[in-house]
């Protein structure tokens, strides 16, 4: 079994909860089915621990029957324990364990796949809502404006509030060409934004590579998917063959993927009996996966990290820059150091849950901290700028947040606003004409919807041109340093 994404570690440990779940079943009188191997085990010691736990099930079984028997409208057997599992998990507090139902299950395992219709947008549920985590390369949320730590609050005018990470995503997905609107909160800003996106395909190709000046190589990593280790090792030997004198590893935005590839990957870096990373069990007991690598490379090496680069991508920055010693730049990350697993039921419904904490090579936890880079870098303001709607005409004297986000826009574009407050003042109207004339617009003054849209689509070149990215400007500095 393998598990994806921020539920990337293989273990299995059933925990005497999950036991008795799976161990129990419904005979047709509504009465509990109780495998003997497990309650005869109960019964012959005795201990007031076994008796306890017994008795807590029969709380259960009593509650069921009551139900079945006496509640005022007819209910229906299988939501009730989908009711009491749902209800076990939510009482643990934890935004990474989740009982999904069949339909939700199968959005879970079809993120497994190449390809899938959406936004393009990894999230998690953190302070009981489900929140960016970053924004695929090139996806509608990317476009869109969506970043880092937006928080979902409504899709389609309707709340999320109370839903599960799975249930909502359900309704954030769905077929390519056509929108949704999704209601964000921004950190820093106290007015929800509408932000419409139009879902497409996203694939995952997850490597790609370039060689910069000075013989500078740079592999973007945007996801650890079954093949990502493999496409690294091409890409890192064709770099080597072309005379490489340095690497940049990019993993911005990373969202996590697959363990054994951050093992497959650490391998060709991490110098040989160095830990990649530990594993720390509910007892406290330890286990450390260590490299094979024969030596160690003899280039520099810097990793681009920011606060989208989460649980596996954290695993290999912790050991490039722990137990490879390797420079760090960028921001701090997204801090998930928590180990799920999986367990599939009979009925294709799903329980996803925590069992172990990851450690990196020196035995540091970063939950909730994340993995600290050596050269802090930060974005410049104009990256958590949110693009205007194209559905609404901003003009003189309007305020709001997406005025905001045009101005850090036109700033980041050499365009002076003279502000950035999100009032639309007479300089800014002067800043958004010459933008209209520069880029053959209606010369209007107003944010309309051609304005908008062509705002939108500066932003994304303005983020993606290399000569604006200050982090990547920052580790090609360094390396060139060490040359």
């Amino acid at each position: 079994m393998y598990v994806r994404g921020r539920t990337a570690f293989l273990f299995v440990i059933l925990s005497i909860v999950l036991t008795a779940l799976v161990t129990m079943a419904v005979l047709s009188d509504g009465s509990w089915l109780r495998e003997a191997s497990v309650f005869s085990s109960l019964s012959e010691s005795g201990s007031p621990v076994d008796r306890d736990l017994e008795e807590e099930f029969d709380k259960l079984e009593e509650t069921y029957e009551l139900l079945q028997k006496n509640y005022l409208h007819e209910v229906d057997s299988a939501k009730l324990i989908d009711g009491a599992i749902q209800g076990m998990v939510e009482s643990l507090g934890d935004p990474y364990s989740e009982y999904m139902d069949p339909e939700a299950a199968d959005h879970f395992h079809s993120s497994l796949e190449s390809s899938f219709e959406g936004i393009g947008a990894e999230v998690t549920m953190q302070d009981g809502r489900v929140t960016i985590v970053a924004p695929i390369d090139g996806s509608p949320a990317e476009k869109a404006g969506l970043r880092p730590n937006d928080q979902v609050l409504r899709v389609d005018g309707e709340s999320l509030e109370g839903l599960t990470l799975n249930e909502s995503v359900a309704k954030i997905r769905g077929p390519k060409g056509t929108e949704v609107e999704l209601e964000i909160l921004r950190s820093g800003s106290s007015t929800p934004l509408k932000i419409t996106v139009t879902r497409d395909e996203i694939p995952l190709e997850t490597v790609s590579s370039d060689m910069l000046d000075h013989n500078i190589g740079k592999i973007r990593l945007s996801n650890f998917a079954e093949k990502t280790a493999e496409d690294f090792a091409a890409s890192l030997k064709q770099l080597e063959g072309q005379n490489m004198q340095g690497l940049i590893i990019d993993l911005r935005g990373n969202p996590g993927g697959y363990l054994a590839a951050v093992e497959e990957i650490s391998n060709l870096l991490v110098p040989e009996g160095r830990p990649i990373l530990w594993i720390e069990d509910r007892d406290g007991n330890k286990k450390a996966t260590k490299s094979s690598l024969d030596g160690k490379k003899p280039y520099p090496i810097v990793v681009l990290i920011d606060r989208g680069s989460a649980s596996a991508s954290e695993i290999l920055a912790a050991a490039l820059k722990e137990a490879g010693g390797y420079t760090l730049i960028g921001e701090p990350s997204f801090g998930k150091g928590t180990v799920q697993t999986t367990r599939d039921f009979k009925d294709n419904s799903n329980l996803k849950y925590t069992i172990a904490k990851w450690l990196t090579p020196d035995q540091n936890w970063v939950h909730e901290k994340g993995v600290q880079p050596d050269i802090k870098v930060t974005y410049p303001p104009y990256y958590e700028a949110t693009p205007p709607s194209a559905e609404e005409e901003w003009k003189r004297d309007d305020n709001s947040e997406q005025v905001r986000g045009a101005q850090l826009i036109l700033e980041g574009l050499g365009y002076d606003t003279g502000r950035t407050d999100g009032y639309f003042d007479a300089e800014t109207e002067s800043a958004v004409e010459t933008f209209q004339r520069d880029h053959n617009l209606k010369q209007t003054g107003a944010i309309d919807k051609p304005t908008a849209l062509k705002l939108q689509e500066q932003l994304v070149e303005l983020i993606r041109n290399p000569e604006n990215d200050v982090m990547l400007q920052r580790a090609v500095d360094e390396l060139k340093k060490r040359l």
